[in-house]
């Protein structure tokens, strides 16, 4: 990622990671010029009223690198001090909006198997959940964690604490309908910052240091797919969305 300083009138205010798409720069350069020039702050330096219009309804990827570039600028709002309130909400409608269409996908034909031609024979499965950004839960459970009969105790999540504040009531009234809360696995608050929840998965999964089980990790961010590609032991099968 391109690391970037944050100077407002000459003085610095800190640094912070851009995203690896076409549009962050922008993104970045536009906010901080609208902030030092005492402008209004909104999501409307994120996206075009277009832009704006075509994230009401499903897009394809899960809205990546839209997500990323909301992260970013609530993260500068973080560090400068202005009020991201309406990044958040944004956020949260376009990972609503999206989890609603994939719920509506069939799971199982869409994992991928990543690291290996063909499965071999395990005795065990572990699920590493992207849940800020994959939180289709009733479709995660039944295709997913009920047919791989996997433990409690084998499931891992992690979320920063926007997502949490402004997701966690939802979270929590899908998960008991099975009988099931956050705490009821390896549930992981992170700090504030972009990467941080994907990083604490990487981290849990490198503790267990696991051997001959399946590893299902949902995300839609293809670094994270990757990192646990390179980092999972070859006797794995690795399964991605």
């Amino acid at each position: 990622m391109n690391k970037q300083k944050i100077s407002i009138e000459h003085r610095y205010r800190g640094s912070i990671e851009l995203p690896e798409n076409r549009y962050a720069k922008d993104v970045f350069f536009r906010t901080k010029q609208a902030y030092a020039n005492h402008d209004k702050m909104g999501v409307h330096l994120i996206f075009s009223k277009n832009k704006l219009k075509q994230l009401q309804t499903y897009t394809k990827g899960g809205a990546e690198s839209e997500l990323d570039n909301i992260d970013l600028y609530i993260e500068l709002g973080e560090i400068l001090g202005f009020n991201t309130e309406d990044a958040k909400k944004l956020k949260s409608f376009i990972q609503t909006t999206n989890d609603t269409a994939h719920s509506n996908f069939n799971i199982t034909k869409r994992l991928k198997l990543i690291n290996k031609q063909k499965s071999t024979k395990v005795q065990t499965s572990y699920l590493f959940w992207d849940i800020e950004n994959f939180s289709g839960i009733s479709s995660i459970f039944n295709q997913i964690i009920e047919p791989y009969e996997i433990e409690d105790s084998n499931i891992y999540l992690a979320a920063n604490p926007d997502s949490l504040y402004l997701k966690k009531a939802e979270w929590e009234a899908n998960l008991y309908d099975y009988g099931k809360t956050l705490q009821s696995f390896n549930f992981i608050k992170c700090d504030h910052g972009k990467n941080v929840a994907d990083n604490m998965l990487l981290e849990s999964l490198n503790n267990l240091n696991l051997k001959n089980s399946n590893i299902f990790m949902l995300s839609f961010d293809r670094e994270l797919k990757e990192r646990f590609k390179s980092e999972a032991h070859r006797s794995n099968n690795l399964y991605v969305m």
